[in-house]
């Protein structure tokens, strides 16, 4: 079991370094390129299908807001799923729920799910799944609420390993 843990977060680390590195054919390799590779973004009840589709949501990420980045503060890992506590910032560029780029930054609370494949795949993402209160995000590129407001959390890397089930 603790091969397989140290594989994820191997996996899980070089995905989220390179999203904040904005290598999209890096992170998109993090993922199993065939039909069963997903990703869900559940505030926005919304499913990519298929290896395109894990690339479609990284083009609509990257639009919005190209200088997004992630910042981990907690991880948990059980064979066969990671889960992180992250907060993305960035700034607002492009299209995000139907709002033009407004250029102004934006700061959230996000929680990722990560499902592996099986076998010679258990090192590879079959899914992301993203949860987050896009009610915060829409507020901040409205100009209503601002990301000073989001309290910054501190790193429970370090203090949590592995649970156990």
């Amino acid at each position: 079991m603790e091969d397989i843990i140290r594989i994820q977060r191997t996996t899980v680390e070089e995905h989220i370094r390179q999203e904040n590195a904005h290598n999209w054919p890096a992170v998109h390799d993090t993922f199993i390129q065939n039909d069963s590779a997903f990703y869900d973004v559940i505030p926005l009840h919304t499913h990519f299908a298929g290896f395109t589709g894990v690339k479609d949501f990284y083009q609509a990420a990257d639009a919005a807001f190209p200088d997004f980045r992630v910042d981990v503060w907690a991880e948990y890992d059980l064979p066969g799923c990671s889960v992180r506590e992250v907060t993305i910032s960035g700034t607002h560029k492009g299209d995000w729920c139907g709002i033009a780029g407004s250029g102004r930054r934006v700061k959230f609370h996000l929680l990722a799910v990560y499902l592996f494949g099986s076998g010679e795949n258990s090192a590879k993402l079959v899914a992301e799944r993203v949860y987050f209160d896009n009610d915060t995000v829409l507020q901040q590129i409205r100009g209503t609420q601002d990301t000073s407001s989001v309290p910054d959390f501190v790193s429970h890397k370090a203090s949590t390993s592995s649970m156990q089930a």
